[in-house]
């Protein structure tokens, strides 16, 4: 297996389907940024923003005016770690900090896009929007069966504008329309809600074999995270519910996502909260049985 994936959880959406050898596909920005060094750019947060016109600049420039959103130029790491809304030039002076930048306060949709680039072009698209809660986690995010012209067509002329000769998948982050991350891989949270044959599909085009995924009926998904506070201690749930959870109706997938063994401070998590499981469903009220009975079981 050629995918590289860092969270064992997440290896039943690649592990049935032949991979050579030879072909690498990352699902961790680290990866991607070793594998892909002519478009590593793209991970500067800063070079982003200012590609489109939003106004932004390291931290020590002050901002014109107030708020604006504050985060490192890079991170790899991800979960929102050390970003912020800034609402005052007292609260900016507190929190400079080298390595980090500030931009424009976007407002709109928070919109998660998949997008299979092939020679420079966008070929195929698919969009999520997530639930927030508290301290930057999600209650659930939709992975939506329809389509955003607008927002495609954006995306898909910043790509022909800024990834010529690249091939891969590519994952947005925008708001309101406009791009606040850019990164080389795809959201592996979900692959199973994109359809049979995708990630297939998904080595063809790192094979230098195009793209030819077929979608023969595009569906909503729901991918449902239990969160807990971060100072407990968690153990999985008993395998039996595990095995009765991924055999219901509805029902296409199930994550736990933490090591037992690992203590809670050495996990990427957000502020808000400890990730202990995700539910992935095409039917909404059977994900929220298994998370209330994961939760049962966990807590």
């Amino acid at each position: 297996m050629a995918i590289r994936e860092a969270d064992p959880w997440r290896m039943q959406y690649f592990a049935d389907v032949p991979c050579p050898d030879a072909v690498d596909i990352p699902t961790e920005d680290a990866d991607a940024w070793e594998w892909f060094p002519a478009h590593r750019w793209v991970y500067d947060k800063l070079r982003v923003a200012m590609s489109q016109g939003i106004a932004a600049a390291p931290h020590g420039v002050m901002p014109a005016g107030f708020p604006v959103f504050s985060k490192p130029i890079t991170n790899l790491r991800g979960m929102g770690t050390g970003s912020q809304v800034i609402r005052s030039a007292a609260q900016y002076k507190s929190a400079l900090t080298p390595g980090h930048f500030w931009m424009e306060l976007l407002r709109g949709e928070h919109v998660s896009t998949d997008v299979a680039v092939l020679e420079g072009r966008a070929v195929w698209w698919r969009h999520a929007t997530g639930i927030p809660r508290p301290g930057g986690t999600f209650d659930r995010w939709i992975i939506h069966a329809e389509a955003r012209p607008a927002l495609e067509a954006y995306c898909a002329a910043w790509i022909a504008a800024n990834m010529a000769g690249y091939s891969g998948m590519m994952n947005f982050e925008t708001i309101g329309g406009r791009i606040i991350e850019a990164h080389l891989r795809f959201a592996d949270q979900w692959p199973d809600l994109y359809g049979e044959g995708w990630v297939a599909a998904l080595i063809r085009l790192y094979a230098g074999r195009g793209w030819g995924f077929k979608e023969a009926n595009r569906q909503t998904g729901y991918s449902i995270i239990l969160f807990a506070p971060h100072e407990g201690r968690y153990r999985p749930p008993p395998v039996g519910l595990q095995a009765d959870i991924r055999g219901r109706p509805g029902i296409t997938s199930l994550q736990i996502t933490f090591h037992p063994g690992r203590a809670n401070r050495l996990h990427a998590m957000p502020p808000g909260g400890f990730r202990l499981a995700i539910v992935n469903c095409r039917n909404l009220a059977a994900g929220r049985r298994a998370r209330r009975d994961l939760a049962a079981a966990m807590l």
